[in-house]
This record gives C-alpha cells, structure tokens and sequence, in this order.
C-alpha cells in the first residue's frame, strides 16, 4: 500500500461557526455534531473565531481511491504507530483516509510505516 506525504503544517481545531472558514483552500476538514465543530485544516489556514487548538501535525494521505468492503487498513497503520508510542488523528473521506501525526514523531512514523512494507511518497 502506497502512503503519500503531505508535506504542510496542519492544526486540529475547534470552531464557534464556519463564518470564517474559507472552504476554498485545499485542505479543509470539517467535523460537526450537537456538542462541537471540529476543524483540521493548514495551520495557515486557522480561522480566527478559534475556540480550542492543536497545532504541530504533518499528515499521510493512503494513495488510491479505498473500496468500501476493505477491512482492517487504519487499524494496522494505527496499531503499528501506536506500538512505538505514536499517536493519530484519523481523517476519513469518501475516497481514502488520512493519518495525521506530531511533527515530533513524523520521521519516526515513516520509518515505522517504511519497515511495515508501506511505500511512502512525496
């Protein structure tokens, strides 16, 4: 399986709205629930009605458009970072997933990631 590096700074974040939210840049995540808007997007990118944010995390993106009935791919990336004390923050979309990492530990996931048989690129 082919992991393709997304070479930015992105922020996990909370929003009061999505007044400010600029829907038109490339990474935008938007998460909402009856307690919550959740926001990933570029740290560059953070709106400024911000309420709660974590920044520092590079991402993964898994290459290819994942077909509904495959079973068990985030479960084995995440076990595998998570036995070398690596932590995630799962993004799934409709065609594939996103694994976000610590900034710290990003050259750490990719050699974990690397040694598993997962093909990472640029």
């Amino acid at each position: 399986m082919e992991l393709k590096k997304i070479n930015k700074d992105f922020t996990v974040c909370k929003v009061k709205n999505l007044d400010h939210v600029d829907m038109s840049k490339e990474f935008i995540f938007v998460s909402k629930t009856d307690e919550e808007i959740s926001l990933v997007c570029e740290t560059v990118d953070v709106p400024s009605n911000t309420t709660d944010r974590s920044d520092g995390f590079k991402a993964f993106r898994i290459e290819g458009k994942l077909d509904f009935s495959l079973i068990g791919i985030l479960s084995k990336i995440s076990t595998a970072l998570a036995k070398n004390n690596i932590g995630i923050f799962a993004i799934s979309t409709y065609n594939t997933d996103y694994i976000l990492v610590k900034n710290e530990d990003f050259e750490k996931a990719e050699a974990v990631l690397d040694e598993k048989g997962y093909r990472i690129t640029e």
